[in-house]
């Protein structure tokens, strides 16, 4: 079932898995809610150009294993309301209100690309209900000297042009947005072809599901916009204050993230431990089993 807006975001789809809740300071939250009501509850921390359903994959491997997976939309994409000036710290505060709602005390973490400094930052600041955090395919702190320069060119140009240029940017989004929403299955091909060899199998195998993931988490292109934001902020903390076990995961085709930076987020994190193999970027979609019994086991 489709729904429209009168207002300049277009379109929702509702699925039987996406959920709406309101925070405390009057903004909404969504996200979507996969596998057994009763089981053990990873949270996933979406990637960039993405939003609740980069998990959505996963869905089938999270009831195999027993795997609540409640995966958020950031501020302002997807079904979450913006909240602009928002660092990666404040993530922390809108999942604890999110766990609270749900009832949940104890949780895993699981982020992805963009997605690891947010599951990193729940480690971090509500460590006491965190059993274990996996960070796949993440970055270091991108205020760090030297680490904005090693990013996939496509992220330093979105990067510079959210902060330099945000109209700019936001009419790239949009863009983007409709060529996967008019020609989803062309757009997945196009977007494969960017890819390394891996990765574009992976998208292959999932053409409409990536452009639907696309469509969604672009369809509120300011919101993207204060993404590339964020991730430009100081965290708040550094990877050194985490006290909550860590597992890095880093597929060894990955041509985005520069293989130095698994191993160096690896020993800078107290208690981590780095797990590579095969796959790319899309490692996760070769390993949510392994991914998914690693923060299982923590529990």
């Amino acid at each position: 079932m489709a729904t429209r807006r009168r207002c300049a975001v277009p379109r929702v789809t509702v699925r039987p898995e996406d959920r709406v809740i309101s925070l405390r300071d009057g903004r909404s939250m969504g996200f979507a809610d996969y596998g057994p009501a009763d089981g053990f509850v990873v949270v996933n921390a979406h990637g960039g150009l993405s939003c609740r359903l980069d998990i959505r994959a996963a869905a089938p491997v999270a009831e195999a294993a027993g795997i609540r997976l409640i995966s958020p939309d950031r501020p302002g994409i997807g079904l979450s309301d913006p909240s602009p000036g928002r660092t990666v710290l404040d993530w922390a505060s809108d999942v604890e209100q999110l766990a609270d709602h749900l009832g949940v005390e104890r949780m895993g973490v699981l982020g992805w690309s963009m997605g690891g400094q947010y599951a990193a930052a729940l480690g971090y600041a509500l460590s006491s209900r965190i059993s274990r955090v996996a960070i796949v395919a993440g970055a270091l702190p991108l205020t760090e000297a030297g680490t904005f320069a090693r990013l996939p060119r496509i992220d330093r140009v979105f990067t510079r042009m959210s902060l330099g240029c945000p109209a700019l940017a936001g009419a790239s989004f949009r863009g983007l947005s409709v060529l996967a929403r008019a020609m989803p299955r062309q757009f997945a091909r196009i977007s494969a072809r960017t890819l390394a060899p891996a990765d574009a199998e992976v998208v292959a195998s999932e053409l409409t599901a990536f452009s639907a993931m696309t469509d969604e988490g672009l369809r509120n292109p300011a919101g993207v916009v204060e993404d590339y934001r964020a991730w430009m902020r100081p965290w708040g903390f550094d990877p050194e204050d985490l006290e909550v076990p860590v597992d890095v995961w880093w597929g060894d085709a990955d041509r985005l993230i520069p293989r130095e930076w698994p191993a160096e987020l690896a020993t800078r994190i107290p208690k981590s431990t780095l797990n590579i193999g095969s796959g790319g970027h899309f490692m996760a979609h070769l390993h949510y089993r392994a991914i998914l019994d690693s923060l299982a086991d923590a529990c």
